[in-house]
């Protein structure tokens, strides 16, 4: 038994948007100035989770089953029970400027003809900690025609947002090599009608 590939133990989305009365601010009625300084708002997703589970597995064939490189891939390694988790920071470097496995790959093992006592999935990896944010200005033009300027942030903050590190122990075992990606700004503009 194990979990769920797209096992989320704890997961928080929060959604929320304000008005915000620059027109009132500035005691603007009608006017250019009114258009200008009214249909401000910002709105907010943020999204705190834990990881999704890290998925362990043996690609040279070990248990003699004949399964590997097949989708039907059933080896895993051999488990000694201990304290799994071993480094949460994958920023983190040895005095060698190597990379700190994220959990403790010393106690797994190369299973030896037969299948390795593992679970597939048992733990997870790192979680998410997102803020996506947008400014939008909304203009009225007619009784039916609006248009609406967007200024979009997704992970504002920039904060890192790793993958899972490699459950294969025939590969970089308990490394985290990869993230999501980088703050990204995108501006839009619509036309309402």
């Amino acid at each position: 038994m194990g979990l769920c590939i797209f096992d989320v133990t704890q997961n928080f989305v929060g959604s929320y948007e304000t008005q915000v009365p620059f027109d009132r601010m500035f005691h603007t009625d009608s006017g250019w100035t009114n258009k200008l300084a009214s249909g401000w708002s910002i709105s907010t997703i943020t999204t705190f989770a834990t990881g999704l589970p890290v998925t362990l597995s043996e690609t040279d064939d070990g248990s003699f089953s004949g399964t590997v490189n097949t989708e039907a891939n059933i080896d895993v390694p051999n488990f000694t029970p201990g304290k799994i988790l071993n480094n949460t920071n994958p920023r983190k470097l040895d005095a060698n400027g190597n990379p700190i496995p994220y959990f403790n790959t010393s106690l797994f093992s190369f299973e030896n003809g037969q299948i390795g006592n593992s679970r597939r999935r048992f733990f997870h990896g790192p979680g998410l900690n997102n803020w996506d944010m947008a400014v939008l200005k909304n203009t009225k033009l007619t009784e039916s025609k609006s248009v609406q300027f967007r200024f979009e942030a997704f992970n504002i903050w920039n904060h890192a947002q790793f993958l899972n590190p490699s459950g294969n122990i025939n590969g970089s075992f308990g490394i985290v090599s990869s993230d999501v990606g980088p703050r990204v700004l995108q501006a839009g503009l619509k036309l309402q009608f």
